[in-house]
Formats: structure tokens, sequence, C-alpha cells
């Protein structure tokens, strides 16, 4: 019998393939390859070391944040260079969701524009509208391509009109990094939400024109940085850092629908609607029952957190006009806006900066079937000669409009002070509420307590003719003064009880019910489930109005 015969040699390593020439068809899987690599390599090495230096990201890596999915890069090799035209644009699939992206590559030609990515750009816009799918933008542009002419301006034009086209179609999200100027400001400023990092700039022009032209010195930061931009609501959210921006920017989308004919996405909740709320009953105790009672102010934000799932908000424009509070939210799954009066700063008045934010955010939930809350607790809108001359009739208008023009189910909780006008412009029925709510501390009134002085015009004139009696006959000043004052307190305190209340607005229907705290959150979730169910999202009809 033969012996079988082992070896650890490769029987196929000295087996050769055969051999074939290389041709047409070969030289251009390698033209091929060269092409699909190009707009990863960006400007090169060494321009990718001065953009890390910066402690800025490439646009490849913020994408790679954005998403672990492999993005689909639309329009890849457009450009003279065949590089991608220092803008990269593609679909993403972000947490099972399809999002249009945009960004530009800083390390070729500092991402400027000319008419080819201009072109690039709006195609994308224009797709994203089209699909009816959420866009973000990654800016980080000079602007124009100066070599290329008025072509460069033609980019921003073809742009800038796409993105217009799309406004209250998609939701978009822009993101602001490095240093943008011209119409690298103007352009993502047309999106829904602006976030802009530390470190970074953008404005129509930097320090250096504004030196040349004015004469006038100031740095980047004190032009266009964050703290300039977040304190005049230009920029919604202001970061720490670019990987803040981009998770930031990711948590966010998860409140906005897709497009104005669908809904936000619901997440079903662990957190029970139905359970009593004792942090919201101490919240009220602790602030009502202090030395200056129902005077007393506390921070809204406080409240937010004990009717949302799980406690969880996202402000919008938390640096600006913090005596109203502009949030999305959840309760019992639905992604609600919350509208609501800060007493803890300037006693919740709403002035011209707050109508402003108020307005825009009303418009935005309204365009994107998004229901709203309206939490109230204003003493009414701040007078004086500043506002006046600055437009606060102008400005609170438009925030009364575009609460009659809300179609979107909304509610109204009254937890204090519901003064005159700011009652009535603050979703009352009467501009169109679902339901109204309030707590059994709600002070509902034409008139705060000054009202006093024309509901018991007689008895404190009389009072104040029995206090001159008094000095008159002899008696002494302090005496009098102590008579006088007791006398008024008490008229106050009857005004107070008989008249700061929720009794009359409740008797006239103004009012549905009273809610006891620590349970608002369950009485809002059953409102809201049951005006969801009804609600059909759509994009809006109708009449346009003639002021925003």
């Amino acid at each position: 019998m033969e012996t079988m015969q082992y070896s650890l040699n490769n029987p196929f390593k000295e087996s050769k393939a055969p051999e074939t020439k290389t041709g047409i068809y070969d030289d251009a899987l390698k033209l091929g390859k060269e092409l699909i690599e190009k707009p990863f390599l960006g400007g090169g090495e060494d321009r990718i070391r001065v953009q890390h230096s910066k402690n800025r990201m490439t646009v490849w890596e913020r994408i790679k944040v954005l998403t672990d999915e492999e993005p689909n890069i639309t329009y890849q090799n457009w450009g003279p260079n065949l590089d991608g035209a220092s803008i990269i644009t593609g679909i993403l699939n972000i947490k099972g969701r399809d999002v249009a992206v945009y960004g530009h590559d800083f390390t070729l030609r500092a991402g400027s524009m000319d008419a080819t990515n201009g072109s690039k750009l709006a195609r994308l816009i224009q797709m994203a509208g089209t699909h009816g799918i959420p866009l973000i933008g990654m800016n980080d542009s000079a602007g124009a391509y100066v070599p290329a002419g008025v072509g460069g301006l033609d980019g921003y034009s073809e742009a800038f009109t796409a993105l217009r086209k799309i406004s209250g179609v998609v939701p978009s999200v822009m993101l602001m990094f490095g240093f943008n100027a011209g119409g690298g400001a103007y352009l993502p400023r047309q999106g829904s939400f602006m976030i802009q990092c530390d470190g970074t700039f953008f404005g129509l022009t930097g320090p250096g024109v504004v030196k040349s032209v004015l004469g006038e010195d100031i740095s980047a930061e004190d032009l266009g940085g964050p703290k300039v931009h977040g304190q005049s609501g230009v920029v919604d959210l202001v970061t720490g850092d670019e990987l803040g921006s981009l998770r930031t920017a990711i948590r966010l989308l998860s409140y906005l629908p897709d497009n104005n004919h669908s809904f936000a996405p619901f997440y079903p909740t662990s957190d029970p609607v139905d359970r009593f709320i004792y942090e919201e009953d101490i919240l009220f105790r602790k602030t009502f029952n202090s030395p200056t009672g129902m005077n007393t102010p506390f921070d809204i934000t406080l409240y937010l957190q004990q009717i949302c799932d799980h406690g969880e908000f996202f402000e919008l424009q938390p640096q600006r006009a913090r005596n109203i509070v502009t949030a999305f939210g959840r309760i019992g799954g639905h992604v609600v806006g919350f509208l609501a009066n800060n007493s803890a700063v300037s006693s919740g008045q709403i002035d011209i900066g707050a109508s402003r934010k108020g307005t825009r955010f009303v418009r935005f939930c309204n365009l994107y079937n998004i229901p709203m809350v309206f939490v109230e607790d204003t003493t009414g809108f701040l007078p004086g000669r500043d506002q006046e001359h600055n437009g606060i009739v102008l400005e609170g208008r438009k925030l009364l409009d575009s609460i009659i023009d809300l179609r979107t189910p909304r509610l109204t909780l009254i937890i204090r002070n519901a003064f005159g006008g700011a009652y009535a412009t603050f979703n009352s029925y009467f501009t169109g509420a679902s339901m109204v709510f309030a707590l059994p501390t709600a002070r509902i009134a034409v008139m705060g307590p000054a009202g006093k002085e024309y509901v018991y015009k007689d008895e404190i004139t009389g009072v104040q003719k029995e206090y001159l009696a008094n000095i008159k006959k002899g008696m002494g000043e302090k005496e009098a003064v102590s008579i006088r004052d007791g006398k008024l307190f008490e008229i106050g305190q009857r005004y107070e009880k008989e008249l700061m209340n929720p009794k009359e607005a409740l008797s006239l229907g103004s009012v549905s019910s009273i809610i006891l705290p620590g349970y608002t959150r369950n009485v809002l979730s059953k409102n809201l489930s049951f005006l969801m169910s009804k609600y059909k999202p759509a994009e809006m009809s109708g009449p346009q109005r003639e002021f925003e």
C-alpha cells in the first residue's frame, strides 16, 4: 500500500495567473478609482494638518460624527479640478432617517463658492424639498471665490433661491464652523435653525474690512462670534466646540418632522403620564408660601422639567430674551412646542425681544404641524419710552398674529398672572386655543394690583380724605399714616381675593377647568393625545397674510 506524502508547501503558490495585457478598459478603471478617491483627499495632507491645527475637523470627519452609515455622496466630482469643488453634498442616514447634508471643504480653496458648486448645492437643496427630507448644512466658507469673478455671486444666488424655495417645506439646521463671511453668512441664516460654536466667526464682512472702511478696531469674536449672535437671535444655539454642534444638531433633528406634511417623530415613553408629580406641588408650595407670596419669581424651566417625558426638553435661543422660553419637548411621546413666560426674568413681561423670539417659534410650529403648549405667567407687555420708540406695538402684534394663525392643537395653562392684553394675546380661547386650563393660583384680570385704584376708586379717595382730616385734627403723622396704610392694605387684599383669581374666567367659560398642581402632566397628556388623534398633518393653505 502506498504511503501518503504530506507537505506544508502551498500547492497554489507556484502557480501563476495567466498573463493579460492592460488595455483601454484597465486605464478606465484606474481613472475611475482616482476620481472616486480624489474628493476624499481634500486639499492634501498639508491643508488637513492646518485644519486640525485650528481645532477644526475636516468635512469628512464631521460627516462621520453625524452618522456611522456610509454616506451617499452626490455630484462627487463637480468642479474644474474634479475634486468636489470645495463642497460635499450627499444623503445621510441619521438614526434611521434620510437627511440631505452639505459641507464646505475648507482644505480646498477655503471652501469658497463659484458657479459650479453653487449649482451643485442648489441641486441638493432642491432634492431635499422634492423628496421631503430635512437638510443639514455644515458651513465653513470664506465666501465667494474671487478668481471666479461674478460666477461666485451667481453660485450664491442660485443657492439662496433654492434654500428660500424649500423654506416651510422641509426643516433645515445650519452649523457654523470656522470663519464665514459675505454669502457664507447670508446663506445659512435662511435655514430654520442655526448653531454656532465657540472660536468661530460669521458676518457680512470681517474685522479687516470694518477697520479699513470705518476705522474701527474690533475683534472677530466681538464682531460676529457666538456671544454676539446668540444675544441678537441670529443663531439659535451656541455650543463649546464642533463636536457639541454636531451632536446638538442630531438631538434637535429628533424633535423635527421630515417635512410640512408629516408629524415629528413619536417616541413611546416609559414615563407614566398619570403619575402624581410631587415635585410640581413642592415647587409651587415653596414659591407662593415664601415671604413675597404671589409676587415671588421662579424659573419656568423648573416647571417644564416636571411635565415633559423624563424631564427632558430642548430650549432654543436660551441666550436671549429669557423672559420668555421657547422649547421643544415630549408629552406622552408627542413632540410639543412650549412658549412659556419666565417670571424669573423681568417678571415675565413681554418686550420686543420676547415678542420676536416667540413669533418666530410659533410660526415654525405652525408650518411643521407641531402642537403647542402655552404656559402663561405674565403681568403684560413691557411699557416705557424705549419699547414704544423701538416698535413694541408692531412686534407685539406680530406675536398676536402668529398665535391667531396657529392651526395645530394648542393648549394653554395659566399658572399665575394673566393680565390685560397679555392674557388676550397669549392663546386664549378667543384667539383659537383648543383648551385653556388654570391652576388655582391663577390671577386672571384686566389689570394687576394697580387695578384696585379703578375698582375701589371711591373708597381709596375716602381713605385719603380721612388721612388729611386726621392730620388737620392734630393727629400725629405716624399714627395717621398707619391708619391710612392699614385701610389701603385691606382694600388691596380684598381686590386680590375678589378679582385676582380664576373664578370669573371660569364662570364665563374663558377657562375650561382648574388643575391642581401635581396633575398637570396627566391632564395635558390626555387632551394632547385626543387632539393629535384627530389632527391630520398637512401643508399650510389659505390666504397669505400681509404681515409675517
